[in-house]
């Protein structure tokens, strides 16, 4: 291959997928992870596909690499999101212009949940990154933090945080997450994340855990606490309740002031964030009390809830040989489970426009298309957000992020 590589910043989904979408079409390229290893840090939950986002990593992967990957995907039955009573562990019966409500905005109908085959399809992020990695392994380079990047007379390098610098390639996508040096140089600071200051916790239990609920999605919900309204979202399949090596995920949220980590410190994995979660739910019926005490101490995890401008992806002057995907491009809250869904669209489009590699309208042609969706997909996640959170971002006044800060992950 006489092709200068691909650089691709972040071992992300999106990153990953676009990494084998480029690998099938035999384009060089080269992955840079700032982490040691895929494992080297908390993957978050499950992740929830859409139609679209289903769409999307088939389009991209070869059709063994499809089937392995859908076969690895857990399909729950249960007619879409139910709520539940965390007090009383009964169901939460929505007023008819409610549900209408939430039907519009894609947040509890049944077809929104619904992807393929009348259920509602999804993975493990952890599972999900290395089912991507398949055959990339020898172009992933590993402890490589891409701080930015410098412009060649026919190509761009990398520039690494120790200084070093990557080989020429003939273009780089920054795929690093709300963190993207990429995309704050690329911008001029244009793509901005807001604190929208929800927060969360993450946490695994053993099925038995949950057999009071039976199979499905649901929203488990606790208006009791003074400061605001939380919740729990997780996802029953039938299919492995009866494994004993299996472990479902839940999803807490709160709105602003109900979850609180000590010293602010959302990094923070393991027992407090275990402990924090159980003392929040202490209350709780029966029926769902078990996910927290029965839950595996060492998977708690706090995260903040962050947002890219609401009103849409930015405009930057275009760059021919860089371009952001991801979260680097719009980040969502997880509320509707939009985030990773519009990531790998965002891959499998770049992908294709890239199947023959690189040429100069390449990042035009995508940015114009991704800012379509993407721009949707982040009104729809911080419409249904501010609904359910109480949250609000005023783009003149809202706090930025500012510095490292845990990985944004999507809903399942």
């Amino acid at each position: 291959m006489t092709q200068k590589p691909i650089l691709i910043s972040g071992a992300g989904l999106a990153s990953l997928l676009l990494a084998r979408s480029l690998l099938r079409c035999k384009i060089p390229f080269r992955v840079f992870e700032r982490d040691a290893s895929l494992a080297s840090r908390g993957q978050g939950y499950r992740l929830r596909l859409s139609s679209e986002g289903l769409n999307a990593i088939e389009s991209a992967l070869d059709p063994a690499a499809w089937k392995k990957f859908y076969d690895r995907c857990g399909k729950t039955g249960g007619g879409g999101m139910r709520i539940i009573d965390a007090l009383t562990g009964e169901p939460i019966e929505q007023p008819p212009a409610a549900a209408a409500a939430n039907s519009s905005s894609g947040s509890s109908d049944s077809d929104s949940l619904n992807s393929r085959e009348g259920k509602v399809v999804g993975i493990a992020r952890g599972d999900m990154r290395n089912l991507f990695m398949e055959g990339c392994e020898e172009f992933v380079q590993f402890n490589k933090h891409v701080k930015g990047y410098e412009l060649t007379n026919d190509g761009v390098r990398a520039i690494f945080s120790d200084g070093t610098k990557s080989e020429e390639g003939s273009m780089l996508i920054g795929g690093e997450g709300i963190n993207s040096y990429v995309a704050r140089q690329l911008s001029n600071g244009k793509l901005k994340v807001y604190d929208t200051g929800a927060r969360g916790i993450h946490g695994q239990a053993p099925t038995t855990a949950f057999k009071g609920l039976g199979e499905g999605v649901f929203r488990i919900v606790d208006n009791s606490k003074p400061n605001g309204t939380f919740a729990v979202i997780t996802n029953v399949r039938s299919g492995d309740m009866d494994n004993p090596d299996t472990q479902f995920g839940w999803t807490m949220i709160g709105e602003p002031g109900v979850i609180k980590a000590p010293n602010d410190d959302y990094t923070i994995v393991g027992e407090t964030a275990s402990n924090i979660a159980r003392e929040l739910t202490k209350d709780w019926n029966p029926k769902v009390r078990p996910l927290f005490t029965e839950s595996n101490t060492s998977e708690g995890a706090f995260w903040k809830i962050t947002i890219s401008t609401p009103s849409g992806v930015p405009e930057w002057p275009n760059q021919p040989r860089v371009t952001v995907i991801g979260d680097a491009a719009h980040s969502m809250t997880p509320a509707g489970g939009l985030g990773a869904n519009t990531a790998v669209r965002d891959s499998a489009l770049l992908g294709r426009l890239l199947q023959n590699g690189y040429y100069e309208g390449a990042t035009a042609d995508y940015e114009k298309e991704m800012r379509v969706y993407g721009s949707e997909a982040v009104a729809k996640s911080y419409g249904m957000a501010s609904k359910m959170f109480k949250i609000h971002i005023d783009e003149d006044k809202s706090t930025t992020m500012e510095g490292e800060v845990r990985d944004n992950r999507s809903s399942a």
